[in-house]
């Protein structure tokens, strides 16, 4: 479709500094309370350094597969984690296995901008997006470019237009816009700021792909550089992918409503806040298998399955053996019958059909 066939209902669109309209709500105000709370358990939380390491890369893995599984990759969980792991997955596509990977590139790039304290420019947003959709589909995602056509975002069972973005002349100014907004000093909640970024990269639609895992990528420096990292232990994409239609329904209700962004604001600290409160019960739970552990003397890779099965709840050999590639089969079950006896861990079934889950609450 040429820029000459955009529909008649498209809104025109300005190139003024960004001024986001909205209401706090008390569902926002409730769910910013259960976000400072978690923060705060998350900060006092006394967590051994290498759980908290190996949770944080299973955070990372999990956001990485969730966030590029919104935009289409047909990689399930299990292959993420093994490809992930740098084994090989032959059914998958190669598009899909880059747009996992490339999501780790860009992650270290917005961590490295927030351990070195560099603003937040246009130019960082730009790498970001080049990480993210470097060598997929032939460079087809121009890499760090702002796009010169027009795009439109398309329903993908039905082909309607959904929404059209700016013309690409108006991207710069918009962007421009945006960055300055967010290095402005604010009183806006620095949450809030990360959701108000995550709706206006995504409403600008400034590259010709990738714009949504862009914007929730931008959305995550924003809360790390504002002191919200919570560890970095939350995956919000996981959220997302949960439930699409509502996570669309948030972005789209913003411009049915005259640019209001209170519904998504509602969304993004509500899914936010959801997913902290599944991050403080493991971290409850962590510190109980940490104290375990310690107490029971157990070895490194029993506080392994520990946390495999704080992480799945329960699990059955094949499950364990998936995620604890470079244990022997035998190894495995020798620890695994160890912690069945010592009652850390309870089993159900028989033979093969045994399912493992933790005996402490």
């Amino acid at each position: 479709m040429s820029a000459s066939d955009e529909p008649r209902h498209a809104r025109p669109h300005s190139g003024l500094p960004l001024a986001p309209r909205f209401t706090i709500t008390n569902a926002v105000t409730s769910a910013l309370t259960k976000i400072e709370r978690a923060r705060g358990f998350l900060d006092a939380a006394t967590i051994s350094d290498d759980w908290l390491k190996r949770m944080s890369q299973r955070a990372l893995l999990l956001e990485a597969h969730h966030t590029t599984h919104i935009e289409g990759t047909e990689l399930s969980l299990e292959d993420s984690e093994r490809l992930w792991a740098g084994e090989r997955v032959a059914h998958a596509s190669p598009d899909d296995v880059r747009e996992l990977l490339n999501y780790r590139d860009a992650f270290h790039l917005v961590s490295e901008a927030v351990a070195a304290g560099n603003a937040l420019t246009e130019s960082l947003i730009r790498g970001i997006h080049a990480k993210l959709v470097e060598g997929v589909r032939g460079g087809e995602g121009k890499p760090g470019a702002y796009r010169t056509t027009q795009n439109w975002v398309v329903n993908s069972r039905t082909r309607e237009i959904i929404y059209t973005p700016p013309p690409p002349e108006d991207v710069s100014p918009l962007m421009r816009g945006l960055v300055d907004w967010l290095r402005d000093e604010s009183n806006v909640h620095p949450v809030l700021v990360a959701g108000i970024a995550q709706f206006q990269l995504v409403h600008v639609h400034p590259f010709v792909d990738g714009n949504g895992r862009t914007s929730r990528l931008l959305s995550t420096l924003c809360l790390y550089r504002a002191g919200y990292d919570f560890k970095r232990l939350f995956t919000l994409s996981e959220f997302y992918d949960r439930d699409r239609r509502a996570f669309y329904r948030a972005i789209q209700g913003v411009r049915e409503n005259a640019m209001d962004l209170t519904g998504w604001l509602e969304f993004f600290v509500g899914g936010l806040a959801t997913q902290l409160d599944e991050v403080k019960a493991r971290g409850t739970r962590i510190i109980q298998a940490d104290l375990t552990a310690r107490k029971h003397g157990l070895n490194a890779r029993q506080a392994r399955v520990v946390e495999i099965l704080l992480d799945l709840d329960n699990a059955g050999m094949e499950e364990l053996a998936a995620r604890l590639p470079d244990m022997p089969r035998r190894t495995l079950q020798r620890d695994v019958a160890d912690l069945v006896d010592k009652r850390i861990v309870a089993s159900e079934g028989t033979a093969r059909a045994t399912r493992y889950s933790l005996a402490i609450n």
